[in-house]
């Protein structure tokens, strides 16, 4: 599970798995889930993520965790 946050656009992504979207549906205001070509949940986009989100902290409970990668993109000068 990858978690991708764009905030020039302040959208939340979590890509679930390996799948390639072939279709999107809203399923609630700013809730979007894409969808493989086996109808399967393969992200989740979640649109003005900061204002549901405190994106400052994220927390794990209870997964089997063998490798936690952690990256941070710093933001380069302009």
């Amino acid at each position: 599970m990858i978690f991708e946050y764009h905030a020039d656009t302040d959208m939340l992504y979590i890509r679930l798995g390996q799948g390639t979207s072939i279709e999107s549906e809203e399923v609630a205001p700013g809730v979007v889930l894409d969808f493989d070509g086996a109808n399967q949940v393969v992200g989740v986009e979640l649109e003005d993520a900061s204002k549901f989100i405190n994106l400052s902290r994220l927390e794990f409970w209870s997964l089997p965790i063998a490798d936690l990668i952690v990256r941070e993109r710093v933001p380069t000068a302009a």
